[in-house]
């Protein structure tokens, strides 16, 4: 089965900034598309930004609410995907998640369809 492992998570102040990082293993993870979701206290869990695989051009997606400060990269090389935050708020605070789905045209065969989910990193915003 597949692993994914975040780290970077912690506590940083109002305007601050974070980068988190997601480690894949044992999968292909140069076919599968990537996101972080997040999920804050009392509130639903929702995606936050999201990359295409590479094959499948790199097209990125943010929600409203971070598109102008975080930034979804990835390094197939090092089966990573990292997301850079910046200019952090309050409302930012949330257990971040990875995720990898097997969803874009380069996706083919048993791997179609495969969705794996890291554990998450803790993100605490506060002033």
């Amino acid at each position: 089965q597949g692993q994914l492992a975040e780290s970077g998570g912690g506590s940083v102040q109002p305007g601050g900034s974070l980068k988190l990082s997601c480690v894949a293993s044992d999968f292909n993870f140069g076919i599968y598309a990537m996101s972080w979701y997040r999920q804050a206290p009392g509130r639903e869990r929702e995606l936050v930004a999201a990359i295409a695989s590479s094959p499948d051009g790199g097209d990125v997606r943010y929600s409203e609410s971070v598109k102008d400060r975080f930034n979804i990269s990835r390094d197939d090389d090092k089966n990573t995907v990292y997301l850079q935050m910046n200019s952090l708020k309050l409302e930012d605070t949330a257990m971040y998640f990875c995720r990898a789905v097997c969803s874009g045209a380069a996706c083919y065969g048993p791997y179609y369809g495969m969705d794996y989910w890291g554990k998450g990193t803790r993100v605490t915003v506060y002033s």
